[in-house]
């Protein structure tokens, strides 16, 4: 071997000598470096809560309808020119406010002629004892017949009944008088008016309506029953009647189609004593005060009644952990080993911001209440306990 080669050979020995080295290097710089990173998370974390337990009442949802308790048509009772209109349209008017005026002079002279009639049967009642009691006194000294004191006793009763008539007919004519103003029967709101001034009213060719007026505090709320809620009440009350005192115990909850929940409570006021054959369900109405006038005749509204049972044991989650497939609403709960399953349930009405869950649900199941997208079926996750309070915000009403 010539000395150019051996120099070849030395190069190539000392390069790959510094090959070996770097490559070491390299491996133990990115071993040391993969030790420095954190390990990777093995599942994410969910908050997770368990079932409330608490007493609660059974209740059913319907739907149904603002009534007005009152709703009155006004007439006029006597006939005579329309002279004023007292209110505004749409006025909220008071009990015995003053609406209309028709013509009073007719009735006013008749009333004062009346009571002429009083005077002048007054006078001649006077007229009619004097002279029998003259008669009375002549007829013991035989200066007079007994047909003469019979004639004014006659007379003295004849005046008695007269009297009697003008008084009634003053009484009438004050009536009639009275029905000149139209006031209103109850606190409520007047629509507008239907007859301008100055139209002749009353009278039997002449009864159409001067105006109506609605009573709003209270107000009704109606809704139907089917018979299968009627035949559950029933059999949660132990075939019970119950009287109309105890009816008008019941609570019913109403709330307004933009409002959450049942804000509004009144009572129960009215059942019908039998179904309607026409559509096979029971009228139910219930009474609650409105004095802002929330309510107006014919507002759609949410109605909540007992069932007239208590269930002890209920269990509540919050209503925001439920969610909807096509399979029915269904929670997330986590098994023994931290992994997300799927349980559908069935679920009662809402109390507050919690939903009653009336089966698939066991008090010791963990339940996610909150990043539902990380939960996914099949996955185990980290469990993270928190509280109903801290998911609602509150502690939820207690029944």
């Amino acid at each position: 071997m010539n000395r150019l080669s051996a120099r070849r050979l030395v190069v190539l020995a000392v390069a790959a000598v510094a090959l070996i080295a770097l490559a070491g290097l390299s491996a133990a710089t990115f071993w040391t470096a993969q030790a420095q990173l954190p390990a990777p998370s093995t599942s994410a974390p969910v908050p997770v809560v368990l079932p409330r337990l608490q007493s609660v009442t059974n209740y059913f949802e319907i739907t149904g309808n603002a009534a007005a308790v009152n709703d009155v048509k006004l007439l006029a009772r006597v006939t005579g020119y329309l002279e004023h209109i007292h209110y505004e349209d749409g006025q909220f008017v008071k009990k015995g406010d003053l609406l209309f005026t028709i013509q009073q002079a007719p009735y006013k002279q008749q009333l004062e002629q009346a009571h002429a009639q009083v005077l002048t049967a007054q006078a001649s009642l006077a007229y009619a004892k004097t002279e029998f009691a003259r008669y009375t006194a002549l007829v013991k000294k035989d200066a007079a017949t007994q047909t003469e004191v019979d004639h004014w006793n006659f007379e003295r009763q004849s005046a008695a009944a007269s009297l009697l008539s003008a008084q009634a007919q003053v009484s009438i004519d004050e009536v009639n008088l009275g029905y000149t103003e139209v006031r209103a029967p109850f606190d409520g709101i007047v629509g507008k008016h239907l007859i301008d001034p100055g139209n002749v009213v009353g009278g039997d060719a002449q009864q159409a309506a001067l105006a109506e007026i609605t009573q709003l505090d209270p107000i009704y709320v109606v809704a139907n029953l089917s018979e299968q809620t009627v035949l559950k009440i029933r059999q949660n009350l132990d075939q019970h009647r119950l009287t109309l005192a105890d009816l008008r115990k019941v609570p019913v909850d109403v709330g307004l189609s933009d409002e959450q929940g049942f804000p509004h409570r009144g009572t129960i006021e009215y059942v019908a004593p039998a179904l309607d054959p026409a559509t096979g369900t029971l009228l139910v109405r219930g009474i609650l005060p409105n004095p802002d006038r929330v309510f107006l005749p014919g507002f759609f509204v949410r109605m909540r009644l007992p069932m007239g049972k208590v269930d002890r044991n209920a269990l509540l989650v919050p209503d925001r952990a439920l969610q909807t497939d096509q399979g029915g609403q269904y929670l997330l709960v986590l098994d023994n080993h931290d992994v997300v399953r799927q349980h559908y349930v069935q679920v009662g009405s809402l109390i507050g911001a919690l939903r009653v869950i009336t089966s698939g649900l066991a008090p010791e199941d963990r339940v996610v209440v909150g990043d539902l997208w990380r939960a996914t079926p099949g996955v185990k996750v980290t469990p993270q306990p928190t509280t109903i309070e801290a998911v609602t915000g509150s502690a939820g009403p207690k029944q």
